[in-house]
């Protein structure tokens, strides 16, 4: 009987710690940090590209996931102020999850409020790049004083690069429930946005103009049935994020009553826009890059 007891007694210890590690498996997510032997093998990958290229210098630095610097390496012939450009850059690209060349373009095109922002967390000038782990951004590399803007943003594509060219892929799964309650609020599902997304996307009511300029729309309807007008021209158009426009509505373009099983592939660039959305639309968009 006492043995019996004292099993008991571990069967319960055992339970109550596997229940108490379950919640806490729960309640965090696993996370991806860039060591510093990666940050050194992401310069490695720059300075061979530089080599490759015949560039005639440069300073690549490599910061994580905050934006703190973990590596940095000026190549002979480089002017000194490249280090905090450089610097500049990497953090930009990281703090804004985009490559630095998005936000020049957007100043560029007229958005010169953006300059406003302190340029001890931004740097809007081409080169740098975030380091993509497995669909999650684990730092960034900046690169300055290359022969070029597009060489310094060469170099930095191809330090990022070495480092997903070491990840093993992997499978995603999503459960019934969890693809349920995505749809039930529209959400985005996977998140790769280096090369692809998905979204289960959710409408009860129509919805703004939109242009991604560097990424396709690939729609299938699940539920529900929506008026969308594609091509023509966006009215009222204005800048949201690096790449994206939103607009009133679309002027001219080509009218489509879509329903459930239909898929609609709209190019980068394309304006659409949801005119009429009767009731609950449910639809899965993968924007791929």
């Amino acid at each position: 009987m006492k043995v019996l007891k004292v099993i008991n007694k571990l069967l319960v210890l055992v339970i109550a710690s596997i229940t108490i590690v379950a919640i806490a498996k729960g309640q965090t997510t696993d996370k991806k940090t860039l060591t510093l032997d990666g940050a050194k093998k992401v310069i490695e990958a720059a300075k061979a590209e530089a080599k490759r290229l015949s560039a005639p210098g440069g300073v690549i630095a490599v910061v994580d996931d905050g934006g703190n610097l973990m590596a940095l390496e000026r190549l002979d012939g480089t002017f000194a102020a490249g280090a905090n450009i450089s610097i500049g850059k990497a953090r930009t690209s990281v703090l804004f999850k985009r490559p630095t060349k998005a936000f020049e373009d957007i100043i560029k095109n007229g958005r010169t409020a953006m300059v406003a922002l302190p340029d001890s967390f931004f740097t809007p000038l081409q080169g740098g790049i975030p380091i993509n782990v497995d669909g999650q951004i684990v730092g960034g590399v900046g690169v300055s004083g290359a022969a070029s803007a597009q060489q310094d943003e060469e170099l930095a594509i191809a330090g990022a690069k070495v480092l997903e060219a070491t990840t093993p892929k992997v499978v995603s799964y999503f459960e019934k429930d969890k693809v349920e309650s995505a749809f039930a609020k529209g959400a985005v599902l996977f998140d790769n946005s280096d090369k692809y997304m998905v979204h289960a996307s959710h409408r009860d009511r129509a919805g703004m103009a939109e242009v991604h300029e560097q990424d396709a729309d690939i729609i299938y309807v699940l539920d529900g049935s929506a008026t969308l007008v594609t091509g023509g021209k966006v009215v009222d158009p204005k800048p949201t994020a690096p790449g994206e426009v939103r607009g009133k509505e679309i002027a001219g373009g080509e009218t489509r009553q879509i329903a459930k099983g239909d898929v609609i592939i709209v190019p980068a660039g394309i304006p659409h826009w949801f005119k009429e959305v009767p009731g609950p639309l449910n639809y899965y968009v993968v924007k791929a890059r």
